[in-house]
């Protein structure tokens, strides 16, 4: 049987990783495959179980809604727990045990890494598992301030409180501030979700709109912060940057280079 990767959430059969793996693994002749693999979170469990006894599976990418519940069926060498507080990857160990991590920092990080942010205001929307990595990776970029607008105050309050971050909660109607970058780690504006309605007023003029959402690419944000001229980051960036860093994981290899412009076209037609 042929060595696999795969991507797990519920739901998952939105999710665009099996066509960046697949087109990377052909584009270098690897031999395995990437696919999508429905799991409930009453069946998370059980999926790690079998998983752990099947030597061709290398590992899975991690969605909504389990990055943080699969932290209790994985081993956390690099403390994960403690730090991001979600995984997104788990791969298997030289001893055949499940190690969990986080490509999403890194993933979200890549395509803002040359811009100064250092001690700048910063909004994050959502409390979910993507702000963790996104509150990790804004941390190690030298922000001081952010301002969280979440459903829920008192999580979002305690993501800060975890990660030793500076800031406040709003709710989500707020009046925003002065910031310099606004990063929306909700699912609002995806495909099937409820639209992210906010007024980007209050945001200075030089702001860096940054959605990660990935279905639609152009969603209804982006649109909103080009008609006001402001700088923006698409989804596909943290999603093809991520995806990267467990593409190697998985299987030992970096992806091709100047491929990219070909990948997008295809994840976007």
């Amino acid at each position: 049987m042929t060595r696999y990767a795969e991507v797990i959430g519920d739901p998952i059969a939105h999710s665009k990783s099996p066509l960046i793996h697949n087109f990377w693994l052909e584009k270098l002749g690897i031999d395995a495959g990437y696919r999508r693999h429905h799991v409930t979170p009453d069946g998370l469990e059980a999926y790690f179980a079998e998983r752990r006894g099947d030597e061709n599976w290398l590992g899975c990418n991690i969605t909504l809604p389990h990055k943080i519940a699969s932290l209790d069926h994985v081993t956390d060498p690099g403390d994960i727990r403690g730090s991001i507080g979600a995984v997104n990857t788990v791969f298997r160990g030289e001893q055949g045990e499940l190690i969990g991590t986080n490509t999403d920092a890194g993933g979200f990080f890549l395509p803002i890494a040359e811009m100064s942010f250092d001690g700048q205001t910063a909004i994050v929307i959502g409390a979910g598992g993507a702000a963790r990595a996104v509150l990790f990776a804004l941390k190690q970029a030298g922000i001081k301030q952010i301002v969280m607008l979440a459903r829920n105050g008192l999580k979002a309050a305690g993501l800060l409180a975890q990660l030793g971050l500076k800031g406040e909660v709003l709710p989500m109607d707020a009046q925003l501030p002065n910031a310099a970058l606004l990063v929306n780690t909700s699912p609002l504006g995806m495909v099937g979700q409820l639209p992210l309605e906010i007024d980007l007023d209050g945001l200075r003029g030089n702001a860096i709109i940054y959605d990660i959402v990935y279905t639609p690419i152009d969603t209804p944000l982006l649109k909103q912060a080009r008609v006001r001229n402001l700088e923006t980051v698409d989804g596909l960036d943290m999603f093809i940057g991520q995806a990267a860093l467990a593409f190697e994981i998985f299987f030992g290899s970096p992806p091709p280079e100047d491929c990219e412009d070909e990948l997008r076209e295809r994840l976007l037609a």
